[in-house]
């Protein structure tokens, strides 16, 4: 077990003994729990990126909801331990499904043990990672000038994100921080959120004309795609760039990358990459470029009013596009684009933003 793993499990121990001796004392066990809403992430100076407030969500064991979830949590403890121990690891679905033999600690959806894993990352200040709990695959990928040396099963190897791999890329693994970066030709990482247009930049060779790294974010990123992100960026001094669709779920992708999500604030300094920017279709895109578009749904302007009231979009710059969305009542996707041409993106678009940015 590495040195990491023991400071994990002894925390998570530690929770154990707490409830324990809440009992001993003739106390009803609880526990404080960040509140995991807007209301409660806070803009930390010295790392800019956003992570939860004082706010917490007492779990007691005065009501049945509490005193079931302390039982489930002890359970989950349980099974962590014996998996840390043994050197094991499992997906957050067989988690669930682990639980079906716990008899009243067990999951009625995997929403709930989900969100008993983010408590616990809370609790300890450790990732589930270090839990040896992992999600399903995810297939995000890269492809670009750069090479890693990855440790597998089989001993070390070491993989050009270009040479050595096929037109999808190398495949992010789980458990990022376990490759090494050995060299890399690369001004710039964009991430893009479709595959389709992942496959639209490597086929018109953009990856080549700009020494550029290419990430498909597969919509809403992965913990180790936002890590991979933010790796490059502190590691090898490489400016962020994302590329995504113009609507409010998109304009969340690009907030989980840059700003940190809501729902994993406890893992911002970790996952968040500050000066990442936003290259992705605009309101304002849709009228300079004459895009197709298509009309908001009723969700979606329920999404970018909210997204007026969240804290990590309170500037300028989003206030006057989000603004501008709701009155032409528009949405545009990255391939519409392809109006212009298949290379207008790669030709054009791209490189126009790209030099606002004095990146080309």
């Amino acid at each position: 077990m590495r040195e990491i793993e023991r400071k994990c499990l002894a925390e998570l121990i530690r929770i154990v003994e707490r409830i324990y001796d809440q009992l001993s004392n003739g106390q009803v066990p609880e526990l404080d729990v960040a509140t995991r809403t807007k209301k409660n992430i806070e803009f930390k100076e010295e790392s800019e990126v956003w992570v939860y407030g004082d706010r917490t969500s007492v779990r007691s064991a005065k009501s049945v909801k509490g005193a079931n979830m302390i039982l489930r949590m002890l359970y989950v403890i349980g099974f962590l331990k014996e998996q840390l121990n043994q050197n094991k690891s499992s997906t957050l679905r067989e988690l669930y499904y682990i639980s079906e033999g716990w008899g009243l600690a067990k999951f009625d959806e995997q929403d709930e043990s989900d969100r008993l894993i983010e408590d616990l990352e809370i609790l300890t200040s450790f990732q589930r990672e270090h839990f040896h709990i992992r999600p399903e695959e995810d297939g995000a990928t890269i492809i670009g000038p750069i090479k890693i040396r990855e440790e597998t099963r089989r001993g070390t190897k070491e993989i050009h994100c270009q040479d050595d791999v096929g037109e999808g890329g190398y495949q992010i693994p789980v458990d990022v921080d376990k490759i090494e970066f050995v060299e890399c030709d690369a001004k710039f990482v964009i991430a893009v959120e479709t595959g389709g247009m992942r496959d639209r930049l490597v086929e018109n060779g953009f990856d080549e004309k700009f020494d550029a790294i290419i990430v498909h974010l597969k919509g809403q990123p992965a913990r180790s795609t936002r890590r991979l992100l933010r790796r490059m960026n502190m590691e090898l001094n490489l400016p962020v760039v994302v590329f995504t669709d113009g609507d409010p779920w998109s304009y969340r992708i690009f907030a989980s990358v840059a700003y940190g999500s809501i729902k994993s604030a406890h893992l911002s300094e970790y996952l968040a990459t500050p000066s990442a920017r936003f290259i992705g279709i605009l309101p304002s895109d849709i009228l300079k470029y004459e895009l197709p578009a298509d009309k908001l749904t009723d969700e979606d302007i329920k999404a970018l009013r909210s997204i007026l009231t969240d804290p990590r979009f309170n500037s300028d710059f989003w206030r006057k596009e989000v603004n501008l969305q709701l009155e032409i009542n528009k949405k545009s996707e990255q391939q519409a684009l392809a109006k212009y041409g298949l290379d207008y993106v790669t030709d054009t678009y791209l490189p126009e933003k790209l030099s606002e940015l004095g990146l080309v």
